[in-house]
């Protein structure tokens, strides 16, 4: 991929909108190239500053007032002219006056419903930069299969497995077997997503691979599991324990919630 290209493609890149293709090139690009890595990294931090400032400014109260003006002479313009279109005349100051009570405490308790509906609609979108690092699990997850780097210890030992991230990490994963559950431990390996080195522990369910990404939350609040589909994938992710996990495969999405389940509670 040459830069020309690569910068055309960055802004969508960085907001989560490429395929998967096109993702790994970007990415195989910003390895190559120095100066498109930065432009990846400023519009990135522009993102992030967007998102943090205060950018909403509230309406004033004059607007406010003209507005509901407005739209008090237009329905009573419409109510004369209906009048007389059927042969009545009806004076300006009645027209809210004709509206019996419970037709505006209906309107109201439909405006509620509208607002409350499209908040929980907007809290239920993920966040731009969950959809960025949720790109960069897919990435990450694939890269394992295509590059033969699916684990740098093999065993489905917990034992062996866990003291093998020792002094590779600054935080000790938690490291759980779960073969008689049907997701068998097949190893471990480091990984890097959201600016830091990771634990990606490896699981399988017969032969679907499950990657299981472990790293220190940011924040001391945990999050609720999230489910999210990205190229075809499953990814899963919740906050636990000062722990963030992501759990990604194309295993279908009941059996991948069973797996997260037991990861959570056993």
């Amino acid at each position: 991929m040459k830069c020309e290209e690569s910068q055309t493609l960055l802004h969508g890149y960085v907001d989560g909108e490429l395929d998967l293709v096109r993702s790994l090139e970007i990415e195989q690009h910003l390895q190559e190239c120095s100066i498109c890595a930065e432009a990846q990294k400023h519009l990135q931090a522009l993102r992030q500053k967007i998102q943090s400032a205060g950018l909403y400014e509230r309406a004033p109260l004059e607007l406010h007032e003209r507005v509901r003006a407005s739209l008090r002479q237009g329905s009573q313009a419409d109510r004369i002219v209906e009048a007389e279109q059927v042969g009545r005349a009806v004076k300006p100051g009645a027209v809210f006056r004709e509206l019996p009570w419970w037709w505006f405490s209906i309107a109201a308790s439909l405006a509620i419903v509208a607002i409350i509906g499209w908040s929980i609609f907007r809290a239920s979108l993920p966040s731009s930069a969950e959809n960025m690092l949720a790109q960069e699990v897919v990435s990450s997850h694939v890269r394992s299969l295509m590059a033969n780097h699916l684990m740098d210890v093999a065993s489905s030992d917990q034992h062996t497995v866990k003291p093998w991230f020792n002094g590779q990490l600054d935080f000790s994963p938690t490291v759980k077997d779960l073969a008689n559950e049907g997701f068998p431990l097949v190893g471990g390996r480091l990984d890097y997503l959201d600016n830091r080195t990771i634990a990606a522990l490896v699981y399988k369910r017969h032969q679907h691979v499950i990657n299981l990404f472990i790293w220190p939350a940011t924040t001391g609040t945990e999050e609720p599991l999230r489910n999210l589909t990205r190229q075809g994938y499953h990814v899963m992710h919740w906050t636990q324990g000062g722990f963030a996990y992501w759990a990604i495969s194309d295993l279908n999405e009941q059996e991948l919630q069973e797996f997260t389940r037991l990861i959570q509670q056993k």
